[in-house]
């Protein structure tokens, strides 16, 4: 935890930081969308794509990001377009409110008269630049400098909202993103919370299709109860396989370890070892745990039997 005696900090004292950061970027690194301004630093190539991401769906913003660049490909040759050439190509590419043209012709403007042709590289500073906001300034500052603060938007709210039980309140959304993020490590780490929040931990959850890597700790996967700041009612999980493998893994976490048969009626009442609902289901559903890399299924003289994966 960021806050020494633990008493304010917004997030669960019991969370074991280290193994929740190491996991999501194992997750991220492993397997992530491949947008092009992700394999870039450059500040004004994520200046661009950020600002059509504002009112457009990342995989319509790959081709308008393409052609922008193509045309205007770094600040000076922006600042020295014709404006209204901007807003025609904007307005052409059904990207949202056509100030934002402007504003990013004129923010490419003061780069090259005010700095330089050199980005400023803090939230503070880039939000000198015309139409950048907060948000926007502490993405490029993440993105292409390393040096943003945790981003924070409606999906890391969902992720911490479900995962940790953080209040549905911006400050407390601020400082726990701020106690997650490990320090210098902005980069990687915005690209990777917001990822999880937009592909696995969406309005309607994806948490075993996608295997989200904070399943072991998150009281919604537990639970069942996938409400969230922007999802006021619960998708139906009643008797689903989620809610079974959350049930899995809350039983376990009370035990060292259980036989099948011990498990099986603590995970359903109508639990028969031979029956439809008996070993043979409740293996399947093991073992899928077991390959996400969340219980150990175990042979044993006596019997097999289930516990959570070191």
């Amino acid at each position: 935890m960021t806050d020494a005696e633990g008493a304010d900090a917004a997030l669960p004292d019991d969370l074991d930081i280290d193994a929740l950061r190491a996991a999501l970027v194992e997750w991220y690194e492993a397997d992530h969308r491949d947008y092009p301004w992700r394999r870039t630093d450059d500040p004004y190539d994520i200046l661009v794509s950020e600002v059509m991401s504002q009112q457009t769906q990342l995989d319509r913003v790959v081709e308008a990001w393409d052609g922008f660049l193509d045309r205007w490909p770094t600040a000076e040759a922006l600042a020295d377009a014709d404006r209204s050439e901007v807003v025609a190509f904007w307005s052409d590419q059904r990207l949202g409110y056509n100030n934002r043209a402007r504003y990013l012709h004129e923010a490419a403007g003061q780069v090259v008269d005010d700095y330089g042709g050199e980005f400023p590289e803090t939230p503070a500073d880039l939000q000198e630049l015309m139409g950048v906001g907060p948000y926007t300034a502490n993405a490029v500052a993440s993105f292409a400098f390393n040096a943003g603060d945790a981003v924070v938007d409606t999906n890391v709210k969902r992720v911490l909202y479900r995962a940790f039980g953080v209040e549905d309140d911006d400050e407390e959304f601020e400082r726990a993103a701020s106690e997650l993020m490990p320090d210098g490590e902005s980069r990687v780490w915005n690209n990777a919370i917001m990822e999880l929040g937009g592909v696995a931990c969406q309005q309607r959850p994806r948490c075993d299709e996608e295997g989200c890597p904070w399943r072991r700790w998150c009281r919604a996967y537990e639970t069942g109860d996938f409400t969230a700041p922007d999802v006021p009612t619960q998708p139906e999980f009643e008797g689903s396989r989620r809610q079974f493998r959350g049930r899995v893994v809350r039983v376990l976490g009370e035990h060292d370890e259980l036989p099948l048969d011990e498990l099986g009626p603590r995970i359903r009442v109508d639990y028969a070892p031979a029956g439809e609902s008996g070993r043979e289901w409740l293996r399947g559903l093991l073992d899928d745990l077991e390959d996400d890399g969340l219980i150990e299924v175990i042979e044993r003289d006596e019997g097999t039997v289930a516990r959570l994966r070191a």
